[in-house]
């Protein structure tokens, strides 16, 4: 169910109480722009989760504060990280120094983060759940996924850190640890009040219902690449059925991957140049991003773009104050060719199939 979060309503009340000192300007302008801001309610917990968030893969390590202390400034308060990112350290700086400042509260923000594939064994997800959160400096996880459904030999992180796909040796070596026995330890995480939710990223459908057939909490999330390229309808109506929120990533299609080089990403128009969805938002007198943004929302879809240019952020949080009409949705989702750009099977040695 997407709406308006009890988190927006006390912020509506704060607005209030909000005097005309300057100092208070920057704070109460961004309450406005989040107390308008949509969200998705989370089953099992009942939290409510922004259906519009920043994501923090690429973003580089000496900006990475920054960009995270001036994404809260501008309204951004769902949070999307990982171990594998190499970068929690410098965005929970950028957290804590918007929280220090006033700009927020610690339970405004919604923060994700990742479990990596070497860690999927029992005895090794508290503790890189603990040392996550130790990086970031804060007592909790809003959202803690598995990150792909892959488990690779683990690597103790004082050799390697952050983790990748390859032992120190530059090998890709599975393991035998079944997605129950993960799971059954992130469920721990939640009892013990180290995340609020936990959820699952790169799964198909078939793995999603053998999970929840052992899974004492369901999981909340079910992150994905999903963008006109490739729209995934079944997964989503899949998750729909069972009350699992999707949330987005790569939601420009190729753009994120044609500076890695993919040789799925440059055979691909780019989206945000592509005439249909250029049409789209001259008719709407939006950005490009934000007609594709506003797909997915409208959809009941949360996305995790970012941004760092200030009138960007804004345009990417702004993309839910439009309508696109029936018709519209039809035409884009109409540009789906089944294209996957984040795919194992094309980047690691030797390959792993996983959504063969």
């Amino acid at each position: 169910m997407i709406g308006v979060t009890a988190l927006a309503r006390s912020v509506l009340a704060d607005l209030c109480s909000c005097s005309s000192d300057p100092a208070n300007r920057t704070r109460t302008s961004t309450l406005i722009m989040v107390a308008h801001a949509p969200t998705v309610k989370l089953a099992p917990s009942g939290q409510e989760m922004p259906l519009v968030g920043f994501g923090l893969w690429k973003v580089n390590n000496d900006t990475c504060a920054d960009t995270v202390y001036n994404a809260i400034k501008h309204g951004y308060r769902l949070f999307d990280g990982a171990c594998d990112y190499g970068n929690e350290k410098e965005a929970g700086e950028g957290i804590r120094r918007a929280i220090k400042d006033g700009l927020v509260k610690r339970e405004e923000i919604f923060l994700t983060s990742k479990l990596w594939n070497t860690f999927h064994a029992k005895e090794h997800v508290k503790t890189l759940c603990k040392k996550q959160l130790a990086d970031y400096g804060l007592d909790y996880f809003d959202l803690f996924l598995i990150h792909f459904p892959i488990s690779l030999q683990y690597v103790d992180p004082a050799t390697a850190y952050p983790p990748g796909w390859s032992t120190p040796e530059g090998k890709t070596i599975t393991v035998d640890v079944p997605i129950a026995e993960t799971w059954k330890a992130m469920e721990e995480l939640v009892k013990e009040g180290l995340v609020k939710n936990i959820g699952i990223s790169n799964f198909q459908g078939s793995l999603i219902l053998d999970l929840l057939r052992v899974a004492e909490v369901k999981p909340a999330v079910l992150q994905i690449e999903h963008h006109p390229y490739l729209t995934q309808e079944a997964l989503v109506q899949l998750c729909k059925q069972h009350e699992i929120a999707v949330t987005a990533y790569s939601s420009f299609g190729p753009m994120s991957y044609m500076e890695l080089d993919f040789e799925s990403a440059q055979k691909c128009p780019p989206l945000l140049e592509h005439d249909i969805i250029k049409k789209i938002a001259s008719a709407h007198s939006k950005t490009p991003a934000q007609v594709l943004l506003r797909w997915a929302t409208q959809r009941g879809v949360a996305v995790i773009p970012k941004s760092n240019n200030p009138e960007r952020l804004e345009q990417n949080l702004d993309c839910c104050s439009f309508e696109l009409t029936e018709e519209e949705v039809k035409q884009i989702s109409g540009l789906n060719q089944g294209v996957r750009f984040n795919n194992p099977a094309d980047y690691l040695n030797p390959p792993i199939a996983i959504f063969a």
